[in-house]
């Protein structure tokens, strides 16, 4: 019980979610520093600060800790009534990337399942967010380094293995029929927990390709649990995510991938002439390893007032499709999500922006991600 005796639990999606609660943690009478309290809450990366109407404006500055990088502050108005609401603020360290989900400009939250999981979805993106930081990719590199030196110097033998080969058997059964080797079957390889690697050239997707020197020769790794891209002359990570987040791909046989991811982002890449059948093994891992898809690319015509026939919410999602319209004939579905509108990727367009798109373009293509089997978005 030396972390107290209660805390709260819940599940989002595929994640396991445990809170450190001040209240709940042990509590030293005559003691100033409290720091059976401090020491969890100060080491964790992203807080949560909750707030009673007319409570006084919170700081982060009233914290001093090395580790906490953001801070979400909710605050209740009109508790304890059928109109509750919240208004969500967020603070963090200059080098967290951005993270989504976004707060609307209104800030105003109805209580209820909709902003439990908005919340539960800004807490996880901010600790992943956190920890791409600077300070963290630092710590995280030199942690890796220490396992590897110590793997290294401590867990290496000089000593030769002798060979089952040249050893005899200790009982021999004459009338026992000899055991045939059984086949590995072919791309059992796929399967595999480690992870499978390729050469590829790699260029974020968000920057526009008016260059060679964009690209980065690389190492493509795809284990059963996260996707990495190393750069091959330094050895460094340049790209790194989990393959739970790996959302949809678009891919050519002519040696091309588009690999999206999170909110929408992607990576381009492709490989070497004469290595296209690369592209197709590494669609394979990724169907075997990752929930994605294959995207698809949607020609969308207007109907006579000039609409395209379907909504769709900030973030991406389809909401409605209109029947009997042109959307719905190119095969456009409720839940499905848009990552790229005119060839533009979405993550990098603001909802204005989107809307003029989608208005204004005379020739309107959109890619998306299907929606799951059963119909639900993919996020």
């Amino acid at each position: 019980d030396s972390t107290g005796t209660h805390s709260l639990y819940t599940t989002y999606q595929d994640y396991e979610i445990m809170f450190h609660v001040s209240t709940m943690l042990p509590y030293t009478p005559n003691n100033r520093q409290q720091l059976l309290r401090k020491r969890h809450i100060g080491n964790d990366i992203v807080t949560i600060i909750f707030q009673e109407p007319g409570a006084l404006p919170f700081t982060p500055r009233l914290v001093r800790s090395q580790f906490q990088h953001v801070f979400i502050v909710v605050r209740v108005h009109s508790s304890s009534t059928d109109h509750t609401t919240y208004s969500v603020a967020v603070s963090c360290t200059e080098d967290i990337p951005h993270f989504g989900p976004s707060i609307p400009a209104e800030n105003c939250f109805l209580k209820g399942p909709a902003f439990r999981d908005l919340l539960l979805a800004k807490v996880i993106n901010a600790e992943n967010a956190a920890e791409r930081s600077g300070k963290f990719h630092a710590m995280a590199t030199r942690t890796r380094q220490e396992y590897l030196r110590d793997l290294a110097l401590n867990h290496v033998t000089t000593s030769t293995l002798e060979s089952s080969t040249s050893r005899r058997p200790l009982i021999t059964l004459p009338a026992a029929k000899k055991r045939e080797k059984s086949k590995v079957p072919k791309g059992a390889e796929a399967h595999s927990a480690g992870a499978l690697v390729w050469g590829v050239w790699a260029r974020d997707g968000s920057k526009e390709p008016n260059s060679k020197t964009l690209e980065l020769r690389c190492l493509l790794g795809i284990s059963s649990e996260f996707l990495v891209l190393i750069e091959a002359r330094e050895k460094r990570v340049v790209f790194n995510c989990s393959c739970r987040d790996v959302l949809a791909w678009t891919f050519l046989e002519s040696c091309t991938l588009d690999l999206y991811y999170e909110t929408g982002d992607y990576i381009c890449m492709r490989v070497d002439e004469g290595q296209a059948s690369d592209i197709r093994d590494i669609v394979h891992r990724l169907q075997l390893v990752t929930r994605g898809c294959e995207t698809r690319e949607l020609t969308l015509l207007r109907n006579g007032v000039g609409q395209l026939g379907f909504q769709m919410d900030h973030e991406g999602f389809v909401t409605e499709v209109e029947r009997f319209t042109f959307a719905e004939k190119a095969g456009l579905q409720p839940g499905a999500r848009l990552v790229r509108v005119c060839e533009r990727p979405l993550p990098g367009l603001t909802p204005p922006q989107t809307a003029e798109l989608l208005r204004t373009a005379k020739k309107v293509t959109i890619t998306v991600v299907p929606p799951d089997e059963n119909g639900r978005p993919r996020r």
